[in-house]
C-alpha cells in the first residue's frame, strides 16, 4: 500500500524539477537575447559628462547658488542707505477753561502751569545718498516740517541733515549732508525697463529695525495716484509685494542686478502684501530741481474729476433721483471746479464733459492730469467739452498750483 503513494510522490517531484529546470533555461536565453535587440550604447566622452554633472545639480546648486543674487544686490548698494531721524516740536494751546477763577480753586493756581505746552515729536524713515557730496533722496511726508534731521549711515556715523526742497505733489524731498567727498552711492537704473514679474527687492529701516531686507515681485506698473487712495499726488507707481511698512519710506527699491528703481512709500495702512514706489526715472528729475531750485513748479487747471463711460452715464441717467443727465459719451466729468481757478477763468462748468485736450482725445482722469502735469506754466490748452447736447471749445491758460492739500 505504502509503494504506490511513493511512486506518484516521486512522480509529482520530478515534474516539479523538470519545470524549474525549463524556466532557467528561458530566463538564461531571454537575458541573452535582450542586450542584442538594443543598439550599444556610444561611449560617454568627458563633455558628456560635465553636463551630467550639472544637470543633477541644477535644482540645487545652479538655481541658488553659494550666494544669492540678492546678497549680491543688498552688498552693491547697502552702504549708501540710510535711516532718517527727525525731530518737530509742536505747540499746545492752553485751554481758556484752565485759567477759570472756579477752576484755579478747584485743582490749585499751579495745575495749569503745569500743562505742557509744547510736545517733541519723532519721526523715523530712510533715504539713500544720490552722490558723493552728501546729497540724500527721500519721501517728502519723512521731513516735512521737521526742525530737526539726523541721517545715520550704515557704518554708525551720523550727521544733521538740511532739507534743500520739497516737493508734497510727488511726496520726494532732497537732503544735504556734509561728510566729505567719499561716501558710498547708490547705483541708479531705469524704472522704464522693470516689467510685471521682475524681482523687486525693498532696503530700509521698516518699525525702526535698521538694514532689513524684504523680497518680492513687481506686481503691476503705472498704478496712479488716484487708485492708490492719494488723488492729492501726481504719479504713478511700481506696485511690489515686498513688504514695505512705516520706516521704509524713502528707501530704495531694487532690481535683481541692486540698481534702485523706485523709492518706496508707506502710504496706505491698510494695505496688506503690498506696497508702493516712485519710480526712480521720475525721481531724478524731480530731485534735480529741488537740488536746483528747492521746489518743483506744477500747472494745474483747478477741477475735481471722474473718469465717465457711456455705461456710467446711462446708469446715472436711469436713475429718478438723479440731479442731472450726463452725456452718455467717454470723457472726464468735472464734479467741482476751484474757485479762482484756471478752469473758473475759462468758463468751466460743474457738469461739463472734457472731450479733448489740444485735439487729443481724453477718456480718462489720469489721462488728463498726465497732460496738464507735463504742459509748461502759463501754456493755453485748447479744451474740446460737452455741455448737454453742445459741443464747446474753451482756452485754459494753466497756473501754479500752491498748494497740493
Amino acid at each position: 500500500m505504502r509503494f504506490p503513494k511513493l511512486s506518484r510522490s516521486l512522480h509529482q517531484l520530478s515534474s516539479h524539477v523538470l519545470a524549474i529546470a525549463l524556466g532557467v533555461m528561458l530566463t538564461v536565453s531571454t537575458l541573452q537575447v535582450l542586450p542584442s535587440q538594443a543598439e550599444p550604447a556610444p561611449p560617454m566622452t568627458a563633455g558628456d559628462t560635465s553636463k551630467v554633472i550639472a544637470q543633477r545639480q541644477l535644482p540645487t546648486t545652479a538655481a541658488i547658488g553659494s550666494t544669492s543674487f540678492v546678497t549680491a544686490a543688498v552688498n552693491r548698494v547697502g552702504t549708501a542707505v540710510v535711516r532718517i531721524d527727525t525731530e518737530r516740536t509742536i505747540t499746545r494751546r492752553v485751554d481758556p477753561s484752565f485759567e477759570d477763577p472756579f477752576f484755579r480753586r478747584f485743582f490749585g493756581d499751579g495745575f495749569s502751569q503745569q500743562m505742557p505746552s509744547e510736545q517733541q515729536l519723532r519721526g523715523l524713515g530712510s533715504g539713500f545718498i544720490l552722490d558723493k557730496s552728501g546729497l540724500v533722496l527721500t519721501n517728502a511726508h519723512v521731513v516735512d516740517k521737521a526742525d530737526k534731521v539726523t541721517v545715520r549711515l550704515k557704518d554708525g556715523r551720523t550727521f544733521e541733515g538740511k532739507v534743500q526742497g520739497i516737493d508734497e505733489v510727488t511726496d520726494l524731498a532732497v537732503v544735504k549732508i556734509n561728510a566729505g567727498n567719499d561716501l558710498p552711492v547708490a547705483p541708479l537704473g531705469s524704472s522704464n525697463n522693470v516689467q510685471v514679474g521682475d524681482w523687486a527687492i525693498a532696503v530700509g529701516n521698516p518699525l525702526g529695525f535698521d538694514n532689513t531686507v524684504t523680497l518680492g515681485i513687481v506686481s503691476t506698473l503705472k498704478r496712479s495716484s488716484a487708485q492708490v487712495g492719494i488723488s492729492d499726488k501726481r504719479l504713478d507707481f511700481i506696485q511690489t509685494d515686498a513688504a514695505i511698512n512705516p520706516g521704509n519710506s524713502g528707501g530704495p527699491l531694487l532690481n535683481g542686478q541692486g540698481e534702485v528703481i523706485g523709492i518706496n512709500t508707506a502710504i496706505r495702512p491698510d494695505a496688506m502684501g503690498i506696497g508702493f514706489a516712485i519710480p526712480i526715472d521720475k525721481a531724478k528729475a524731480i530731485a534735480a530741481q529741488l537740488q536746483r531750485d528747492g521746489k518743483v513748479a506744477h500747472p494745474y487747471l483747478g477741477v475735481q474729476m471722474l473718469t465717465l463711460t457711456p455705461d456710467l452715464a446711462k446708469e446715472n441717467n436711469t436713475d429718478p433721483n438723479s440731479p442731472i443727465q450726463i452725456p452718455e459719451v467717454n470723457g472726464v466729468f468735472v464734479m467741482r471746479v476751484v474757485p479762482n481757478s484756471p478752469a473758473a477763468s475759462a468758463g468751466i462748468r460743474r457738469g461739463d464733459v472734457i472731450l479733448q485736450v489740444d485735439g487729443k482725445a481724453i477718456t480718462s482722469a489720469e489721462q488728463l492730469q498726465n497732460f496738464v502735469e507735463d504742459s509748461r506754466l502759463g501754456q493755453i490748452l485748447q479744451v474740446k467739452v460737452q455741455r448737454g447736447n453742445q459741443t464747446q471749445q474753451l482756452s485754459v491758460r494753466t497756473a501754479e498750483l500752491q498748494n497740493a492739500s
